[in-house]
């Protein structure tokens, strides 16, 4: 067993208990960042002569050599070591020497490790505000090309007033703008550098934290060396935005789901991204749909796992704090792979324009426009609402829609209606004289669009 500590004690730990204990089976996954920590705390601690620069280039290129030869696969991280930061140092030692003993000098295995899953984190939310791009780019195209695109709009999932699919895919892109602001806040605050905190109370070495914070890309150090041990809140607050970002995508799960259905038929979905039935030949499956529906849970299982540890731990660190890493690394990966997939599966899906526009017309989504032209002509509100209600029975009697209801129909019911009627209830007009901020008609749509390129542009 190679760890760092074992002077205050007489006999080996029980095996069970050091298994129990080490956490080199998950957290080997940072060793880059345990690297490029141990880098800049070695160049800080030479500006402050604590290191001669001879010990201080020895080590670094002990360092580098240790970083390149895990990079190219000609040194395997064993589980012989307690952590990561047993294997980097003990490995470094045997390559190098005695200067590898002085790496540890001013620091602990409590900021070290903070330092590191934050160095981790960082990249990792840079990586997802990628794949977030990524999809909003593909929304992006998809409301450009289909503004007039006439579809049901639902509410309580019945089908309610038309609107496009333009729409109805801006809906989603303002929820992964929201993810989007959510990570870079996340990022914000979270950019302290815990490294110099020691194991919570500081050091007697004279450290220059702002150095090494620099060195790191941090606009500063972490300002507590009590918190800068011991806080997660920069886990919680991302388990809580994948939480969220999860079910913004979940919900289009659920709509590429019943879109895909033999009721709906309203996409088809690219042979790459469905399967099919072992036993049922005309099975076509929207898999990559239900399992980012499914995996969404255990996006919300990772942040109450981490409540749950956190909420007890007095000041500073403790060892439950080692359950943060599996269930963040397992929250960023099923949220990195569900945005790659999603985003390839939306690219190629297929949408069936005609159908969409029939299903608006077949549920009667012109009904308030049909009142509205009876308010237009002088009928009060809720007399117009009677009147409509009532041709909507009729259409259901007669199994026609509005736009095929003849006009002496229309009259029976109210001499109102003229034949401009027709104009007044098919989609385009439904849908085009809704020019609001926001609304669905094609200028309103047009003006969004604008507004969704520039916000990407800036991303």
């Amino acid at each position: 067993m190679a760890q760092l500590w074992g002077g205050r004690f007489t006999k080996e730990t029980d095996q069970l208990v050091y298994q129990f204990n080490a956490s080199i089976s998950f957290d080997k996954r940072f060793y880059a960042q345990d690297i490029r920590g141990s880098i800049a705390h070695v160049m800080m601690l030479a500006r402050q002569g604590i290191l001669t620069d001879t010990e201080k280039e020895k080590i670094i290129e002990g360092l580098e050599g240790i970083l390149s030869d895990v990079d190219n696969g000609r040194l395997e991280i064993t589980e012989q070591y307690e952590d990561i930061h047993s294997f980097v140092e003990a490995t470094l030692i045997d390559r190098i020497g005695e200067p590898g003993k002085k790496l540890h000098t001013g620091r602990s295995r409590n900021d070290q490790v903070a330092l590191d899953m934050k160095l981790y984190t960082r990249d990792e939310v840079h990586m997802l505000n990628q794949l977030v791009k990524e999809l909003l780019q593909a929304i992006l195209v998809i409301m450009e090309e289909h503004v007039d695109t006439y579809m049901p709009g639902f509410t309580h999932l019945q089908k309610a007033q038309p609107v496009t699919l333009a729409h109805h895919m801006g809906a989603y892109f303002e929820m992964f703008c929201r993810d989007h602001e959510r990570l870079k806040d996340i990022y914000g605050r979270m950019d302290t550098c815990p490294l110099g905190s020691g194991a919570l109370a500081g050091t007697t070495y004279p450290l220059d934290r702002d150095y090494t914070a620099s060195l790191l890309g941090f606009k500063g150090p972490t300002r507590n060396s009590m918190d800068g041990v011991s806080d997660r809140d920069y886990l919680l607050e991302l388990l809580s935005a994948l939480s969220i970002l999860m079910m913004h995508l979940s919900r289009f799960s659920e709509e590429v789901i019943i879109w895909n259905s033999n009721e709906y038929q309203f996409v088809e979905i690219d042979d790459a991204y469905s399967t099919g039935s072992s036993i049922m030949p005309q099975k076509k499956n929207p898999d990559i749909a239900e399992l980012v529906r499914g995996k969404t849970g255990r996006v919300y299982g990772a942040l109450q796992g981490l409540l749950v540890a956190m909420k007890g731990i007095p000041l500073a660190y403790n060892k439950d704090m080692q359950e943060d890493k599996e269930v963040a690394f397992d929250a960023i990966d099923t949220a990195k792979g569900c945005l790659g997939l999603f985003t390839g599966m939306l690219r190629t899906m297929g949408f069936k324009k005609e159908r969409m526009e029939e299903s608006a017309k077949l549920g009667f989504t012109n009904a308030t426009d049909a009142a509205d032209y009876l308010v237009n002509h002088g009928v009060a509100f809720r007399d117009a609402h009677g009147i409509v209600g009532q041709l909507v029975l009729l259409c259901i009697e007669k199994d026609m829609t509005l736009s095929e209801l003849p006009l002496e129909e229309y009259q029976k019911i109210s001499p109102v209606f003229e034949e401009d009627i027709y104009q007044a209830v098919s989609m385009e007009t439904c849908v085009n004289k809704r020019v609001t901020k926001g609304a669905p008609g094609r200028a309103a749509m047009e003006a969004e669009i604008a507004e969704c390129r520039k916000y990407l542009g800036e991303y």
